[in-house]
């Protein structure tokens, strides 16, 4: 099990208690535009999922950890590597935290730090890149703190309650390469 810990937190792998957090972050509309999600998710699907969250990144293309604060193991948001292309050594990388609450708490940024650092450390990526909604400012302020930039917008990406709106690419090159 992967388990990655900073000072205030630690992101871990998926585990099959995580069941019902995941079904209320997954079906929580007011997250759907960042997850880029349009319907509902059941516990069945969902079950299944976790069940096959056992497959490594290289056979998955993608790792999802639960982001958590103590070892009471209770969850406050997810963090994942996507779109996981070994052979060009990059990987898309995208964080969620449930709550309001748990927001503006430096959560997000230090399991943020903690990804980047394995991506690069562990899984010797050369680039990261995530995908931001002009309108998004919290992710922005979130991902150019530790280095990303906006290479490229999308323009009229996705359509958000009934308009077009662009989005941002944001890429971290990792200079040790």
């Amino acid at each position: 099990m992967i388990t990655l810990k900073g000072k205030n937190i630690y992101i871990r792998a998926l585990e099959p208690n995580d069941l019902e957090f995941i079904y209320a972050m997954e079906n929580d509309e007011n997250i759907w535009e960042v997850s880029n999600t349009q319907t509902p998710y059941s516990r069945f699907l969902i079950r299944q999922y976790l069940e096959n969250a056992n497959q490594d990144i290289y056979e998955a293309k993608q790792l999802r950890l639960a982001i958590c604060q103590d070892e009471d193991f209770p969850a406050l948001g997810l963090i994942d590597l996507f779109e996981f292309d070994p052979k060009n050594n990059r990987a898309g990388i995208g964080i969620v935290i449930q709550g309001l609450s748990n927001r503006n708490q430096k959560i997000g940024s230090e399991a943020l730090e903690l990804l980047i650092n394995y991506s690069f450390e562990h899984l010797n990526l050369h680039q990261l890149y995530a995908n931001i909604g002009e309108e998004n400012s919290a992710s922005k302020a979130l991902f150019t703190k530790f280095g990303f930039q906006c290479v490229g917008i999308k323009k009229d990406w996705n359509f958000i309650q009934g308009k077009y709106k662009d989005e941002g690419i944001y890429q971290l090159i990792n200079q040790q390469f």
